[in-house]
Order: C-alpha cells, then structure tokens, then sequence
C-alpha cells in the first residue's frame, strides 16, 4: 500500500517538480480544480502591470502597433498551435468556446450542404458539455437539421448518411473519459462525416495532435489547462483544407481582409484569419499568454509527453488510494481505470450527499467541484491533476481529507448542504 512518504520521495524525484515554482499557490489549499480554473502563474502580475502601465497607460491607442496588440490573437494562437498538434497560422485566440464552436459548426454545416444536402444532422454524446449541445441545438433549429444525441459507445455505430457532423469533446467533463480522437475521426471521414471537436478539457492536459488525426476543426478554452484565467479567451482551428472553403457566420471587422481600409462590404481574410470577429480583448489575451508559456515551459522536461505520464500516475494514485482508504462509504470511482480512456481527471459518484462532501472538502482546503447528475447520469464529485502544479503528496492528503470527512459525517453539517451559485 502507497504511504504518505512514498509520495513524498516521488515529489523529490519528479522532473517536472521546478515547474510548480511558476505559480502562485496559496498556503494550504490542495488545489484539484484545474480543469475549471488554472491557478495564477506568478509572471501574470507583472505582465499585466506592464499592460495597464506602460503598453495602455503611457503608450495608449499607439500599442497596437508599438506592443504588437493587434497580432496577439496569431502570436498566442502560434504557441497554442504548438500544444495540440496545429501547424504555424492554422489556429487563432478569439471570442469565447461557445462563440467558436458556433463559427465552426455553420463552415461545416455549410461545406455539407454543398457536397450532400441529404445530410442534415448533427451527431454527439449525451452526456457532452451543455453549452455545446445547446450551441448545435440553436445551429440545427436555424438550418431545420436535427441533433441526434446517443451515448459515448453507440457513436462510431450510428455514422450513418444522414450524418453530416460529428461533434465531440476529446475528454467528457463528467466522468475524464477520453475518445480516441484518430480512430474516431477516421471512422467519420469514411462515412463522409466531418469531424469537430472541443479541446477544452484536454489542451495543455493530454497529447493531442489534430493534424496526425486529420480532424476537421477543433475548438477549447484558455482558462483551465492552460492557466489563462477567468473567462481568458478561446481559441479556434480549421484544418486548412478547410480554411478557404467559407466565410464563418460571425463576419466582423477584425476577420476583414483589409480590416484598416474601412470598406462597406465584407471581404473575408485569408486562412483561418477570417475567423476572428471582433476587437481582441487585450488584457485578457496578455493574461492568456502568461499561461499558455507555463505549458510549453515544460518542453524542456520533457514536453506534453512527460506531462501526460505524470498525469496518468497522479490520476491512478487518486482513484488507488480512494478505493483503498474510503472503502465502505459509498463512493465509487466512475472515471476510466484504463489510462488510454482516461483524461486528467478522476470523478467519484456516491448515492447521495455528493456536493456536501464536496463542500466540506473545500473548507477543509481541498478544492474540487460538484456537477449535478439526472435521471439518467448520477451525481459527480470531480478532481482534476494538473500536472505542472500537482504533487504526489497532494493526491495523498486529498484522499486522507476525504476518508476524515467520510468517517466523520461531517459532510452532513448544515453549513455543507446549503447551496451556492456556483458548484
């Protein structure tokens, strides 16, 4: 059995260890929430220092050009390009995951229309984020299509010709589990599908290579893994076989070809340019990069191979030690045992008293989140590793926390069952 010290000798030997050291961390929190919300990395402060004093307070409206603001969206886009497998100027920084999601599945949408308009639905899991669904439930009452929704393993089966796009999420949000992204893809190109999907659980987590899959277009978020904070902008690829093929629906300014000739009708930009639209939200882009540099930091230990390994070892030593030391109170491990299936996250279920024991976690110092269940899912407790900041002993003194709220009842105080706005 895995002791506290075991753990400790691993964080000693840990070659990603130095990269903790980027990050402000506050004292006696055990952070397992990072795919929510990255923690701050320490150069944001000064960076955004540098923004509001020097770059708008002295140099003002001249920082587009004199601070290289108006290149941000392909300079960050560049460097996140290089986590996720895109080649240079094939991905940008812009609007927010739910905008982007929208631009790309109207370009599929379209290029469907044109090569089989007996193709008129959109294909997804059941259990895929919301606000994608909600996205393509909106696309599909406009165009008069229909969104077939099926669980995670009935999917490669139902790629029928009616199908025009498939859309997924690499890793699900609720239980970590991890599609194949090649297999998939593949599986749709051969029933003349196009393939979508939301990185936003597994950017700057898990290796994830969009063009060796042949993906179609890809989508995610800069707030959780790569640590660009709250509500840091999105980012948004098209493989560039796509790129030229149409304009996105969201035709603004900044996706102009000439954006600064001021021209009365829209002339889209080359390449995956034309799929900004409005002005870039500067702060939040300089914010945004601080974080994704914390990611590629660790090219030099080893890149996303080395944290993908120690992700899938903190992952395993979460769900190990939550069966070993909460046996008997009810809680069961519902995230895939098999690490190839698995994300960079471990969630738990239990009958009942879910977000309660969740909360007193929290005020015990141990951050994870709650997400509700239904009829047909059940209530998850979610914990997730990232592995530029999360210690071995980490995983220890969260499962310990866990087995002393259980064992104590403590999660049944009132305080814990109030809820907030927020889970």
């Amino acid at each position: 059995m895995t002791t506290r010290q075991d753990c400790v000798v691993r964080d000693r030997h840990d070659p990603l260890a130095p990269l903790r050291e980027q990050f402000h961390l506050p004292d006696g929190v055990i952070y397992l929430d990072g795919n929510s919300l990255g923690v701050r990395p320490k150069a944001t402060t000064e960076r955004m220092q540098q923004v509001l004093h020097d770059e708008w307070g002295t140099d003002l409206i001249r920082s587009w050009n004199t601070a290289g603001w108006i290149h941000l969206p392909q300079r960050v886009g560049n460097k996140i390009a290089r986590l996720v497998g895109a080649g240079e100027n094939e991905l940008v920084v812009a609007d927010s995951t739910s905008v982007n999601l929208y631009k790309v599945l109207s370009a599929a949408a379209r290029i469907q229309r044109e090569r089989d308009p007996q193709r008129r639905a959109i294909l997804s899991e059941r259990s895929n984020f919301p606000t994608d669904l909600y996205i393509a439930e909106s696309l599909c009452k406009e165009l008069g299509w229909t969104l077939r929704l099926l669980e995670a393993d009935e999917v490669e089966s139902h790629l029928g010709p009616e199908v025009a796009v498939l859309m997924l999420t690499q890793v699900n949000y609720r239980t970590g589990r991890m599609f194949d992204m090649a297999r998939l893809t593949a599986a749709a190109h051969a029933a003349g599908v196009l393939a979508v999907w939301d990185l936003c659980h597994s950017a700057g987590a898990v290796p994830v290579d969009l063009k060796g899959a042949d993906a179609d277009f890809a989508i995610g978020c800069g707030y959780k893994y790569l640590n660009g904070g709250p509500g840091a902008p999105a980012f948004v690829w098209v493989h560039p076989r796509h790129a030229d093929a149409f304009s996105q629906p969201l035709s603004g300014w900044m996706g102009h070809a000439a954006p600064f000739e001021f021209i009365p009708h829209y002339q889209p930009a080359p390449g995956i340019a034309r799929y900004l639209c409005g002005t870039p939200p500067i702060l939040s882009m300089a914010a945004l990069e601080c974080g994704v540099d914390t990611v590629l930091a660790a090219e030099a230990h080893g890149g996303m191979a080395a944290l993908r390994a120690k992700s899938v070892e903190l992952t395993e030593l979460f769900a190990q030690l939550v069966e070993e030391r909460c046996a008997g109170h009810g809680l069961s491990v519902v995230s895939p045992r098999d690490a190839a299936q698995r994300g960079s996250q471990v969630c738990l279920t239990r009958s009942e008293g879910g977000y309660a024991i969740v909360q007193a976690l929290i005020a015990r110092g141990v951050i994870g989140d709650f997400r509700a269940g239904d009829s047909q899912m059940p209530d998850i407790l979610r914990f997730g590793f990232t592995p530029l900041y999360t210690r071995y002993v980490d995983v220890w003194d969260a499962v310990e926390h866990l087995r002393e709220v259980m064992e104590s009842g403590e999660w049944q105080r009132p305080e814990f069952n109030r809820r907030h706005a927020v889970t």
